[in-house]
């Protein structure tokens, strides 16, 4: 199918502001490399993309926080098209949260030093909500890839569990300079064999429950011996 051509503003059909932001997002990435997160990073962007540079400004208007939150939004898009659920579901679940997060890392890979940069800006105190909310969403997004259905406390303790993982993955993989990433690979493995312990341990307190001692059962046996 032949894409329609684009407006005078580079605008393709029916195109959101939110859609424009999403596409130009990874090309504001490979510029922010050079020029920071900023209005040239968008500009020359927009020039890349053959969109009126005024547009692009305005779907960006929020500033390096709008631009970054979008490149992250890209890049949760591209890992689910770069993993199918078939691929997924011949998996174990520890192989499809480490292919997932691989997965994110072979797609930013080529933007480690715009990484870089976009993690000195949410470590930033004012922008420390922020970065909370954009790691509790790609971890989100990695679990609902996987399969998790959970909706009670489960669901939050893997999402917290794997947002630390994700996290400090993300900043020796900045940094990692070995062959294939093979160390940043090495420290992931390590990091999922330690949530995949847990999850372990929570499946065998959850069987035994009725096992473990309870100060409310004892005390009532105490009250009531006979029964």
């Amino acid at each position: 199918m032949i894409a329609p051509p684009p407006s005078a503003t580079g605008l393709r059909n029916d195109e959101t502001l939110d859609d424009l932001r999403l596409r130009l997002a990874p090309l504001v990435a490979a510029n922010a490399a050079f020029d920071g997160w900023s209005k040239g990073a968008v500009a020359l962007a927009a020039d890349q993309a053959g969109v009126d540079r005024d547009i692009a400004d305005l779907a960006f208007d929020g500033g390096a926080l709008t631009m970054i939150d979008a490149w992250f939004a890209s890049v949760d898009a591209a890992m689910l098209a770069r993993i199918t659920p078939e691929q997924l579901t011949a998996m174990k679940i520890r192989e499809r949260i480490t292919a997932l997060v691989e997965a994110r890392m072979a797609i930013l890979a080529p933007h480690r030093e715009a990484l870089r940069r976009a993690q000195a800006i949410l470590a930033m105190p004012g922008h420390l909500k922020r970065a909370a909310q954009l790691g509790w969403r790609a971890v989100d997004a990695m679990w609902h890839a996987a399969g998790d259905t959970a909706v009670d406390y489960n669901h939050y303790t893997k999402r917290a569990m794997l947002g630390a993982v994700y996290t400090a993955t993300l900043l020796v993989f900045v940094n990692d300079e070995s062959e294939n990433h093979e160390e940043t690979r090495a420290f992931l493995a390590r990091r999922i064999d330690g949530i995949m312990q847990v999850e372990k341990a929570k499946a065998r307190l959850t069987a035994n429950a009725d096992r473990h001692f309870s100060v409310a059962r004892f005390a009532g046996r105490l009250r009531y011996p006979g029964r």
